[in-house]
């Protein structure tokens, strides 16, 4: 990975510490990386490692005690937290562990808050029923949650972060509640809508297999970045 006009996203030297009760804890040392608009790239390591750490400052979702990181660009040192909020809604889609949807709306509110939230207006309900559909949940447009089996609420997820179109999509452990033939299928998908969408995709993940997947590997040890490994193309 390497700096170029294409660019989408780097960190430089970035470093996160916290106290603790018995002092200052280093969750993450100097990393550095880069990742190229429409790339995929996996980042794995032991449990601690600082994996979801890196991952929340990459996306502006937290502060580093040091070093710099840009999206799209832009310095997220540059901005307040209202700032990076809006570059978020913008550029950024997320997808989880735990599905994180609201279980008083249907699949399709669920898609339509994003686009909501940020003045989406009539084109909303348009918009999440295409991104239902692609996700082959056509269906099941007016389930709720509850209504869902395990595969299908992450596939309603993986539609909500995808349906304002990110340059970005933030994964943390997409298939860690799933089991392995309904992870397989969610994981596909995930690398489908990014070679369709070109959107670039960074995944934290414990599944080397699903790593591998990814174009490039970043490994991190007690919070250094101790290699890269060149992975298979999805």
């Amino acid at each position: 990975m390497h700096e170029s006009a294409e660019t989408i996203l780097s960190a430089r030297d970035v470093s996160k510490a916290v106290e603790g009760p018995d002092g200052r804890i280093e969750i993450l040392d100097g990393v550095s990386l880069d990742v190229t608009r429409g790339d995929s790239l996996a980042i794995v390591g032991a449990s601690g490692s600082g994996k979801t750490t890196l991952l929340g400052l990459l996306a502006g979702l937290d502060t580093p005690s040091r070093g710099q990181i840009s999206l799209a660009g832009t310095p997220l040192d540059s901005l307040d937290e209202e700032g990076r909020a809006r570059l978020r809604r913008r550029l950024v889609g997320f997808v989880f562990q735990s599905f994180h949807l609201l279980p008083a709306l249907s699949a399709e509110e669920n898609v339509m808050l994003p686009l909501e939230l940020d003045g989406g207006g009539s084109d909303a309900r348009k918009a999440a029923q295409e991104a239902l559909v692609a996700v082959g949940l056509a269906r099941r447009l007016h389930h709720y949650p509850h209504q869902l089996s395990g595969g299908e609420q992450q596939r309603v997820a993986i539609a909500r972060a995808f349906v304002h179109r990110p340059s970005v999509l933030f994964a943390d452990e997409p298939t860690g509640n799933l089991d392995q033939r309904t992870g397989h299928t969610v994981s596909d998908l995930l690398f489908e809508l990014n070679r369709a969408n070109g959107t670039t995709l960074v995944m934290v993940t414990h599944d080397l297999t699903l790593a591998e997947r990814c174009h490039h590997v970043v490994r991190l040890d007690g919070g250094r970045r101790v290699d890269i490994a060149r992975g298979a193309a999805a």
